[in-house]
């Protein structure tokens, strides 16, 4: 899985599996989490929109079961 560095205050890294949906997230805390089932279209929106972090808190957190991986 290769992770993509992002500028963000909170979101560090982003990767993505497209075969099974899931979106892996690194934030500046240390903490990476496995976000399941995350369309393709709301992968490519987090990478292109203006603000990372307002993206994720919108259209991310809560709405997909996730698991802390590292």
């Amino acid at each position: 899985m290769h992770m993509q560095p992002v500028a963000s205050s909170d979101l560090s890294s982003v990767g993505y599996d497209a075969q099974t949906g899931t979106l892996y997230i690194s934030f500046h805390s240390g903490s990476t989490y496995a976000y399941d089932h995350v369309p393709s279209i709301v992968y490519n929106g987090l990478m292109s929109a203006p603000s990372h972090g307002k993206y994720f808190h919108a259209y991310i957190k809560g709405r997909y079961s996730y698991r802390r991986i590292g």
